[in-house]
């Protein structure tokens, strides 16, 4: 009887463990402060260059390569993408839904009109949603963060 209870609680805190355990992807996290997505949303230009480390939900992962994810702001309805060089990290698809740190270089992506609409059909083939590309209209400059490390809980 003791035996059965010493293994049922060693395997109650082996699954506690396990259930709380962190993803280490790419490098690890240097900095300490953590940069509110919304404050990088709002002031791209003060952090283009720039290593920051953001905290929150994970919305999307991309389904092909694990290339990038989606991380949800502080303020409602914003986000900020994460995009990491093919192979180098692949963020796991299990990932949507949990809380990431990553850490990363501010950068501006700059597309052409022509570039805009086939990164937005790309997206939406992959994704299984439908865009309307009559929006998208002149060129467009978006930003990210290219990831260096990440934790993810």
């Amino acid at each position: 009887m003791k035996k059965n209870s010493l293994f049922l609680l060693v395997l109650f805190f082996l699954s506690v463990t396990t259930c709380f355990a962190t993803m280490q992807l790419g490098a690890p996290l240097t900095l300490q402060e953590v940069t509110k997505v919304s404050e990088i949303n709002k002031h791209p230009d003060q952090y283009l260059g720039k290593q920051v480390l953001i905290e929150g939900l994970i919305i999307n992962v991309c389904a092909a390569r694990g290339c990038w994810m989606d991380i949800a702001s502080d303020v409602p309805f914003e986000k900020i993408k994460i995009k990491v060089v093919d192979g180098e990290i692949v963020f796991p698809l299990e990932a949507k839904g949990q809380t990431a740190r990553v850490e990363g270089i501010v950068e501006a992506v700059h597309l052409t009109e022509d570039q805009a609409r086939s990164m937005a059909r790309h997206h939406a083939e992959k994704s299984g949603e439908k865009v309307d590309l009559s929006t998208i209209k002149g060129p467009t400059t978006y930003y990210r963060i290219r990831g260096l490390g990440a934790e993810i809980n």
